[in-house]
């Protein structure tokens, strides 16, 4: 089959749904441990900056992830893969489960981490080879599993959290990670013709955007702008549900707050990827960036339980489209045989970023005992993003505007 049939076909979309299914289920180690994190602050009788290790380690998991778990897709196609990471994610949940310390439990999650950067970055590289015209919603779409699943997953298992315990949650994931994973993995296993592939990469390169940048610089931009804007993101999203124990309002409130805020990210994703398909990857980041930056500045007067649910979906609604756009400029600006490699090393810097905000967030926490230094640390990484992005855009412009003028 030729390219033109096969990218934007029936079959892309129907990939993209499974794609989203195995997204939805494989991004839940994540959320799960900031759901558990009050209550293993409690049982292991932690410091907030302690009881912030496993998330850290569980983004570190992830990050490193991004990177070995990249390559191998391009290597060996994203269905063993995912099943590979499946098995990872049932051996990490099963050992956080039967932890007896705060530092078995951080191990366990580091290698949920690992196994559940396959369920992003890599299945965002993967789906991108088969869509053109209309590979920005796709991205989005494959990106919002992660949001999906820290909307989802949390309200379905807060019962069995109030009434068995966390143990019992992370057990619970483990069986339905095997479950779910595997099968949606197997029907993956359709790769694309590699002529299909040579002409795709020949339609992209056509389509592709030049930019006044050298590729290692622009690549070490994206590194740091990634770390930027995450390290700011991760203060709301880690930290919400500590937030509302020590405001009085209860985990409960806590959890639905993220849920409101990650369903809130699931629509900007999907917005930003219809705006990306005019815009480009550089001007949607750009603007999320800003979205963001006004809805942690909303969090600081903040306080009563009404408006700050208010808060947490401005901000959800502000900042889901970032991380995709990220996936989106690689696309534009590099080409499509490393895909997989380069999407997975702006991801690793993304969760990179994540996890040293989360723990820097509980850091804060601890020498200030409140969260609004921890807020403006955020503001000022998102700042530095913003930076960073204005220059990539000015840069493209420039770039267009020679390739016009020769």
């Amino acid at each position: 089959m030729t390219a033109p049939s096969l990218l934007d076909s029936r079959y892309s979309w129907t990939r993209l749904a499974i794609t989203l299914g195995v997204a939805t289920i494989g991004n839940v180690g994540m959320w799960a441990v900031i759901m558990v994190m009050p209550a293993v602050e409690a049982e292991f009788g932690v410091s907030r900056a302690d009881a912030s290790l496993p998330y850290t380690l569980t983004m570190i998991g992830f990050a490193l992830g991004s990177l070995v778990l990249g390559r191998a897709i391009d290597r060996f196609g994203v269905a063993r893969v995912l099943i590979a990471s499946a098995i990872c994610n049932a051996a990490g949940f099963t050992a956080a489960a039967q932890s007896g310390s705060i530092a078995i439990l951080t191990i366990g999650q580091f290698v949920v981490g690992f196994g559940a950067a396959s369920s992003f970055g890599p299945l965002i590289a993967d789906i991108s080879h088969w869509f053109l015209r209309r590979r920005g919603i796709a991205v989005a779409v494959a990106a919002s599993g992660n949001y999906l699943s820290g909307a989802i997953w949390p309200m379905l298992l807060s019962g069995v959290l109030v009434g068995s315990g966390w143990r019992a949650v992370y057990l619970v994931l483990a069986g339905l990670t095997l479950i779910l994973m595997i099968p949606g993995a197997m029907a993956l296993r359709r790769r694309i013709p590699p002529e299909a592939a040579a002409e795709a990469d020949a339609l992209s390169a056509a389509n592709r955007r030049r930019v006044n940048l050298p590729p290692a610089v622009l690549q070490w931009a994206l590194v740091v702008a990634g770390i930027g804007c995450c390290v700011a993101m991760s203060m709301p999203q880690v930290h919400i549900v500590a937030y509302c124990v020590d405001l009085g309002y209860g985990p409960a409130v806590g959890a639905e707050m993220l849920s409101l805020m990650l369903m809130g990210g699931v629509v900007s994703r999907l917005v930003s990827g219809m705006v990306a398909d005019r815009l480009g990857g550089v001007l949607t980041l750009l603007i999320g960036s800003t979205l963001q930056f006004i809805a942690l500045l909303l969090y600081l007067p903040t306080g009563g339980m009404a408006s700050l649910y208010v808060v947490s979906l401005v901000f959800g609604l502000s900042q889901g489209g970032i991380v995709p756009s990220y996936a989106l400029i690689v696309r534009e600006y590099m080409p499509a045989r490393e895909a997989g490699a380069r999407v997975g090393v702006v991801i690793f810097a993304t969760i990179v970023g994540m996890a040293l905000g989360g723990w820097m967030s509980g850091w804060i926490y601890d020498l200030t005992g409140s969260y609004r230094a921890a807020f403006l640390n955020g503001i000022g990484w998102n700042l530095l993003n913003i930076a960073i992005m204005v220059t990539i855009f000015v840069a493209t412009r420039r770039g267009i505007g020679r390739l016009r003028a020769a």
